[in-house]
């Protein structure tokens, strides 16, 4: 779950990160109001989930509030990649003297979260990351132990922050380091860290990504999502308790298990199709969730056949079948498609759909070669 600027700041804050004063509006007025508050000068930032704002138009300095207002109404109204303008940060200006990146993220390869610092921050830190390397420093956090001190130091000298900001990058690293592992991300950022003109240190953008199987864990960050980023189909499967991912496919894909997902859709590569999603239902899927997961299968328009593998272990192969033909009843597909069927109760689930004007296959092979002859119209 990515959070907007404005959501990550304010939980970077609670653990000692400064930032600038500022307040959400979502009309022009309310961003007038706001920087007559905050003194005049003030930088209006559009708060949509997607990088390139800036060059987008969608963060603008406002010498006063009459100018905030009429910048709020642009920034509005705009659509950056795709993504409506729904929000506006109205921040306080700062004098920025320099600009640092700072984040955290895992490092799979290392099983352990890195720390990244950078003394060129407000920039594309992947661009940095792909032509000076060099430029980034990486410490690895022992999660056993957390952030020490003196990688911190370290982190301060390779990037040249002054010996009289030490201490409150310090705390800016720690309260970083802490965010990210109290809220379960899977990054947190600030880019960038500013030292203003009287040596004091500012996060002035901040981005945080949650890992989507600890929101039980926060269940208020979870009331804040942001739909305008997600497919509609995936927040519904969510809902469903399914494992979703639309992909750009013409081969709809359900199938329990992720292991046996991801070698379905590799088998659909090797016979020359493409699938439209990975979808997983899980062991244990009942008749309603089945129904559920071919539903969102078929809202999409680009799915030309769909493809069932149902090995069934804990999954009863006879409710995978009432639940595909519950669906039937329902969507009434006009798309082929393929059932492989095996495991437990796998007989009676064949015998439910061998009326169902379905193809079906014997092996994963077999059902892969029909499924991708069957999108192509070659069936």
């Amino acid at each position: 779950m990515k959070l907007h600027e404005y959501q990550s700041k304010k939980l970077f804050a609670e653990y000692g990160v400064p930032i600038p004063k500022g307040e959400i509006a979502t009309t022009p007025a309310e961003a007038k109001a706001i920087a007559e508050e905050l003194g005049g000068r003030v930088v209006v930032k559009s708060q949509v989930l997607v990088g390139g704002r800036g060059k987008a138009g969608g963060i603008k300095l406002a010498n006063s509030p009459s100018e905030a207002e009429a910048l709020a109404e642009h920034i509005l109204g705009l659509e950056i990649k795709g993504l409506p303008v729904r929000k506006v940060l109205i921040d306080e200006a700062a004098d920025i003297q320099k600009e640092i990146y700072l984040g955290i993220t895992n490092d799979r390869a290392a099983k352990k979260p890195v720390f990244m610092a950078s003394a060129a921050g407000g920039v594309d830190i992947e661009e940095v990351a792909a032509k000076t390397p060099e430029k980034i420093i990486r410490i690895h956090i022992d999660p056993l132990l957390g952030l020490q001190d003196f990688q911190v130091l370290n982190l301060a000298v390779g990037i040249e922050i002054p010996r009289e900001q030490w201490g409150q990058f310090n705390k800016v690293a720690h309260g970083l380091w802490q965010s990210y592992k109290n809220f379960d991300a899977t990054l947190a950022e600030i880019n960038p860290l500013i030292i203003t003109g009287d040596g004091q240190l500012i996060a002035v953008d901040g981005k945080m990504i949650v890992d989507d199987n600890a929101l039980f864990r926060h269940k208020d960050l979870e009331s804040q999502r942001d739909l305008d980023v997600e497919e509609s189909s995936e927040t519904e499967a969510k809902d469903h308790d399914l494992t979703y991912i639309k992909l750009d496919g013409q081969i709809g894909c359900m199938v329990n298990g992720a292991g046996l997902a991801m070698a379905t859709m590799d088998i659909i590569n090797y016979f020359g199709g493409e699938p439209a999603n990975f979808l997983d239902i899980g062991g244990g899927a009942n008749e309603e969730k089945v129904a559920a997961a071919l539903r969102i299968i078929l809202k999409d328009p680009n799915v030309k056949a769909v493809l069932f593998n149902i090995f069934g272990g804990i999954t009863r192969g006879d409710l995978v079948a009432k639940g595909i033909l519950a669906a039937l009843k329902e969507v009434k597909p006009d798309v082929p498609m393929v059932v492989r069927l095996v495991g437990t109760n796998a007989e009676e689930g064949r015998a439910l759909l061998a009326d169902a004007d379905m193809i079906t296959a014997e092996t994963l092979a077999d059902a892969a070669e029909k499924a991708v002859a069957a999108a192509k119209g070659d069936m």
